[in-house]
C-alpha cells in the first residue's frame, strides 16, 4: 500500500494566526461526564487557520468563494521543491524540471513553525508564478503563510495566480517530505461564501514508474 504523508497543521488553541486575526479557539459545549450522550465541542477561528486553500475572493471581490470552487486542482500528481537555502523570493532559476507535474509545493523552513509566527518566510515571485501557468502547473502550495511576503500591499503574487486561474495551498507541513513527485490529496472545506477553505491535506507515494 503506498504511504499517506500527512502535511496539515493540527488545529489547536495556541495556533499562530495572522497578526489581528482570528485567533483559533475551542470548547466542549456537551460533556458526557456532565450526563450528555456525546461530547460536542465549538470552534472559533479564521478561514485562514492552519493549512487552507485560499479562494479566489480572498484577493479578488468578485472572486470565486471556497463552496464554488472546482476539487480538480486539490487532486493529482504534484512535486515537492526544496526551496530551501533560497534568498529573497522563489524565482524561475530556482525551479527543477517539473516532469509533467502541475502542481508544485514549495518547502521553503528547516522546520515549520509550529509555536510562534514568523514573518521571514520566503515568498513566489510573481514571474515565477508566470512561468509555472505557461507551464500547465494549475497549483502552488507553500509551508509559508502567503505567497507573497507579510507586508506586501500589492499581493503581485496572488494577482499572477489570479490572471491564470490557479490556486493556492498555504501553511503546509513540508518537514519530513523528501523533495520529489506525489499524488497531492487537499480538498477544501465547501464554506458558502468562503475566502478559503480549511485542508487536511495529504501527499500518497506513487508507484514506481
Amino acid at each position: 500500500m503506498a504511504k499517506v504523508r500527512d502535511i496539515s497543521q493540527t488545529l489547536r488553541p495556541g495556533l499562530p494566526v495572522w497578526p489581528g486575526d482570528t485567533g483559533f479557539a475551542f470548547e466542549r459545549t456537551w460533556r458526557m461526564e456532565d450526563g450528555s450522550p456525546v461530547n460536542v465541542g465549538r470552534m472559533t477561528m479564521s478561514t485562514h487557520s492552519g493549512t487552507h486553500a485560499d479562494a479566489p475572493l480572498h484577493y479578488a471581490s468578485e472572486g470565486a468563494a471556497a463552496a464554488g470552487m472546482s476539487l480538480d486542482p486539490y487532486l493529482g500528481r504534484c512535486i515537492v521543491v526544496d526551496a530551501r537555502g533560497v534568498e529573497g523570493a522563489i524565482d524561475i532559476a530556482d525551479l527543477p524540471t517539473l516532469d509533467y507535474a502541475n502542481r508544485v509545493l514549495f518547502r521553503t523552513w528547516d522546520a515549520f513553525p509550529h509555536d510562534e509566527w514568523r514573518s521571514d518566510w520566503l515568498p513566489v515571485a510573481a514571474e515565477t508564478i508566470e512561468w509555472l501557468a505557461a507551464h500547465g502547473v494549475v497549483l502552488i502550495g507553500t509551508d509559508a503563510p502567503s505567497v507573497d511576503p507579510q507586508e506586501s500591499k500589492t499581493m503581485d503574487a496572488h494577482l499572477a495566480v489570479l490572471k491564470h486561474d490557479m490556486r493556492i495551498l498555504e501553511g503546509l507541513v513540508l518537514d519530513d517530505v523528501p523533495a520529489g513527485h506525489y499524488e497531492l490529496i487537499a480538498l477544501p472545506l465547501k464554506i458558502g461564501g468562503g475566502d478559503a477553505g480549511l485542508c487536511r491535506a495529504v501527499l500518497r507515494e506513487l508507484p514506481d514508474e
